[in-house]
């Protein structure tokens, strides 16, 4: 019986021993709240908290303290839940999200020099300062024709001395060449008085008038040419469909002159015969003109009449004298 009674008081106390303690939570608006924690029950809406026997209670996690939502994340099954309400100080949050700025790589600048070193120091001014000596001696070529000197001398000297030497040939007067001596300048006197007389001669030799059986007038004459022929009619233009086409343009561009009411220069005798699918209408002006038809003003005996036609229905036009058969 003993040993019985003791096996049941060590198992109370083991039950006892093994059993949780109740843990003291501090919530966030200043209360307490004493009970024991149940981790199975945790999940992103909260955990459940056994206050007694049988007594639960569910309590959000933004109800915690911070203290107490810190002790909560340093156990891996509530971590996941707690770290999103735990609020972390200013200085921490910018030491997160401060971003480190590396510098770029750039190219070194080169040393400072005067400005003739820099060229020659690198191909790009090498190639400037050839393309200035070509400048330079193409430069005298032009001064060696603007002063009729030699090419070769004046190109030579801009090559050897630039900028110096085509202004030092520019600065010179223009080479005149001597004029050709003719033979005449140095012929004895007698021989130049017989070359003229032989040009004498000559001449008389050519002129008609000294020919034998020529017929000398009397009297003054004036010359006369024949004058033209002052009636003489205009030839007629014609304008035919197929070679031409009639619209607006066309007749604004060559028939300018038969807008106005008077005509003046060559156009002032001339006449439109205007060759339709209506019949022949013979024009003196035109009067209107729309964009696919004109009006032409028609002389009826005494009478004048305005008659519309369709460029659709020009089959010839033709510009003629008044004469014109």
């Amino acid at each position: 019986m003993v040993s019985r009674y003791l096996a049941i008081l060590l198992l109370a106390l083991c039950s006892v021993l093994s059993a949780p303690a109740a843990e003291t939570f501090r919530m966030a608006n200043g209360d307490t709240m004493v009970g024991e924690l149940l981790l199975a029950s945790a999940n992103d809406a909260g955990v459940q908290v056994k206050l007694g026997d049988g007594k639960y209670e569910r309590v959000n996690w933004a109800q915690f303290s911070q203290d107490d939502l810190k002790k909560f994340s340093q156990n891996p099954k509530l971590q996941a839940f707690v770290e999103p309400f735990i609020e972390i100080p200013v200085e921490e949050l910018i030491k997160k999200t401060e971003g480190v700025v590396k510098q770029p790589p750039r190219l070194e600048r080169p040393a400072k020099q005067s400005l003739f070193g820099a060229m020659f120091s690198s191909g790009l001014g090498l190639f400037i300062v050839f393309l200035l000596w070509a400048g330079n001696v193409y430069a005298g070529y032009e001064v060696a024709v603007f002063r009729a000197q030699a090419p070769l001398l004046v190109c030579g000297l801009s090559a050897v001395v630039p900028l110096i030497g085509p202004i030092i040939f520019l600065c010179m007067p223009t080479r005149v060449k001597p004029a050709e001596e003719t033979q005449e300048q140095y012929a004895p006197a007698g021989t130049v008085a017989a070359a003229e007389q032989a040009a004498a001669a000559a001449a008389d030799d050519l002129n008609p008038m000294h020919a034998d059986g020529a017929v000398h007038p009397s009297s003054l004459h004036l010359h006369s040419e024949p004058e033209a022929d002052k009636d003489k009619v205009p030839e007629t233009v014609v304008y035919q469909r197929g070679q031409y086409t009639f619209n607006r343009r066309f007749i604004e561009t060559k028939f300018a002159n038969f807008f106005g009411v008077v005509r003046h220069n060559e156009d002032r005798d001339k006449i439109l015969v205007v060759k339709a699918a209506r019949g022949t209408y013979t024009a003196e002006r035109i009067s209107r003109i729309a964009s696919n038809d004109m009006h032409l003003q028609v002389r009826k005996g005494h009478a004048t009449e305005e008659v519309m036609i369709p460029f659709q229905e020009i089959q010839e036009i033709r510009l003629q004298h008044r004469d014109a058969k």
